[in-house]
C-alpha cells in the first residue's frame, strides 16, 4: 500500500481566499460571519450568514471560462489552482494518473434559482442554454479537471455535510491502493441565496440569531441552529513516493479514513453517537493507531441541538476516557456551515493545525451544555503538540465520515 501525503491546498472562504490568510485569521480569532448582502433576507427568519468576500473569478479564470460556471464551480476552481501552485505538480507529464474527486453538496443552486426565475418571468425559451451545464453537482469535479488538465477519475461524491470528507478519503483509498499518483480532493459550496436560506429555515436548522458573534456557537447551551456558509476546500493528495521523487514539500499525511450509514433519520444523527463512532474507529483501525494517539479533534459541530450532543456521544463512545483529555473544536464559528465543501476546509485547518501545533477555538461557545462535556477549546485558540488529528463530518441522511490526520515529520 502507498503511503499518501498532502502536497497542496487551496481554499476560497469567508475569512481568506487563500491559505495563509484563512489560516492567520483562524489563528487570530477573526470569523467571517455577518449580515446577509447578497440578497434581502426581511422575508425568512434569518440575517446572518458566512459570505466570501472579494472573491474574483478573473485572478484565476478567463471571462470565458467563469461566465460559465455557477459560484460553487468558481470557488473549486480557484482553491483547486491555488493546490496546484502549492503543490509544483507537473501536470502535463502525468496528467492520466491524477484525479478530481470534489463534492457539492447541492451544485449550482444559484444558477438554479435564476434559471426558474427568468422562465416564469419571461418564459421558457429565454432559459440559457447553459442552465443544466452550471448547476449540474459533478460540473465543480469537471470544471477542475479541464482547469487544471487531470484526467484521472473524476468524481463528484454527494453525501450533504460530509461531501468533501468523503471525497478525500476516496481519493486517499485510491492513491493507497496504487489506482492513482496523485488526486485534488474536498468540497465546494454556494448555497446563499433566496431558496437556499429559506429551505434550511423552514427546516428549522439555522440559526435566527441577528448577532453575527453568537450566531454560531457549537456545544453552546443556547445554540439554535447553524450558519450558512459559502466557499471551497481542496487537498493535493500524492503517493508518498511520487512526492519524494520529485522532491515536493510535503505538508502532512491521510492515514485513516471511516465511513458509516446511521441508518436512522433523515436529519437526526443516532442520539447514542453508535453511527459516526463506528466511522471512527473505522478510521482509527485503517491508520493503525489507539484513541491514546489521538491529539485533537475537529469536529463536525454545526451548532444544531441535535448535532452537537449527539456528536459529543460519538467521540465518547469511539475514544472512550481519551476524549476527555484531549482538545476538541468546531471551526464552524469562523466561517459558517459550508454544506458539502464544510470537510474540505476543515482539512485544510486540520493540515495547518498539524504544521503549527496549534488548535483554533470554538468561536461563540460561551455557555457549555451540560449534555456536551468535552474540552471544547472555549474562547481562544491555544498551542498544543499534535501528532494525529480527526476531522468529523456527518451529512443529512446518515451520512459519517471521519478522516485521520498525521503531522508529517520527515519520515
Amino acid at each position: 500500500m502507498q503511503r499518501v501525503v498532502i502536497t497542496g491546498a487551496g481554499t476560497v472562504s469567508p475569512i481568506g481566499n487563500d491559505v495563509s490568510t484563512f489560516w492567520d485569521n483562524m489563528k487570530a480569532g477573526k470569523a467571517g460571519i455577518g449580515p446577509i448582502e447578497s440578497f434581502d433576507p426581511s422575508e425568512t427568519n434569518v440575517s446572518v450568514a458566512a459570505e466570501v468576500k472579494d472573491f474574483n473569478p478573473k485572478d484565476t479564470m478567463g471571462r470565458k471560462e467563469y461566465s460559465r460556471m455557477d459560484r460553487f464551480s468558481q470557488f473549486g476552481v480557484a482553491a483547486s489552482v491555488e493546490a496546484l501552485n502549492n503543490s509544483g505538480y507537473d501536470m502535463e507529464a502525468n496528467a492520466e494518473r491524477v484525479g478530481v474527486i470534489v463534492g457539492s453538496g447541492i451544485g449550482g443552486l444559484l444558477a438554479i434559482q435564476d434559471g426558474i426565475d427568468k422562465m416564469r418571468d419571461k418564459g421558457p425559451k429565454r432559459v440559457t442554454p447553459l442552465f443544466v451545464p452550471m448547476t449540474i453537482g459533478n460540473m465543480g469535479a469537471g470544471n477542475i479537471s479541464m482547469k487544471v488538465g487531470a484526467r484521472g477519475t473524476s468524481l463528484d461524491i454527494v453525501t450533504a455535510c460530509a461531501s468533501a470528507t468523503n471525497s478525500i478519503g476516496e481519493a486517499f483509498l485510491k492513491i493507497r491502493s496504487g489506482e492513482l499518483d496523485a488526486c485534488f480532493a474536498g468540497g465546494t459550496e454556494a448555497t446563499i441565496n433566496e431558496i437556499g436560506i429559506a429551505g434550511f429555515d423552514v427546516l428549522t436548522a439555522l440559526s435566527t440569531s441577528d448577532d453575527p458573534k453568537t450566531a454560531s456557537r457549537p456545544f453552546d447551551k443556547d445554540r439554535d441552529g447553524f450558519v450558512m456558509g459559502e466557499g471551497a476546500g481542496i487537498l493535493f493528495l500524492e503517493s508518498l513516493e511520487s512526492a519524494e521523487a520529485r522532491g515536493a514539500e510535503i505538508l502532512g499525511e491521510v492515514v485513516g479514513y471511516g465511513s458509516t450509514s446511521d441508518a436512522y433519520h433523515m436529519t437526526a444523527p443516532r442520539p447514542d453517537g453508535s453511527g459516526a463512532g463506528e466511522a471512527m474507529k473505522k478510521a482509527l483501525a485503517m491508520a493503525n493507531i489507539q484513541p491514546e494517539d489521538i491529539d485533537y479533534v475537529n469536529a463536525h459541530g454545526t451548532s444544531t441541538p441535535t448535532n452537537d450532543s449527539a456528536e459529543t456521544e460519538s467521540i465518547k463512545y469511539a475514544l472512550g476516557d481519551r476524549a476527555y483529555k484531549i482538545p476538541v473544536s468546531s471551526s464552524k464559528g469562523f466561517f459558517g456551515h459550508l454544506l458539502g465543501a464544510a470537510g474540505g476546509v476543515e482539512a485544510v485547518a486540520v493540515m495547518k493545525a498539524l504544521q503549527d501545533g496549534f488548535v483554533p477555538a470554538t468561536l461563540g461557545l460561551e455557555t457549555p451544555d451540560e449534555a456536551c462535556d468535552l474540552d471544547y477549546v472555549q474562547g481562544e485558540g491555544r498551542s498544543e503538540a499534535i501528532t494525529y488529528a480527526m476531522s468529523n463530518s456527518l451529512g443529512f441522511g446518515g451520512h459519517n465520515a471521519i478522516l485521520v490526520f498525521k503531522r508529517w515529520n520527515g519520515e
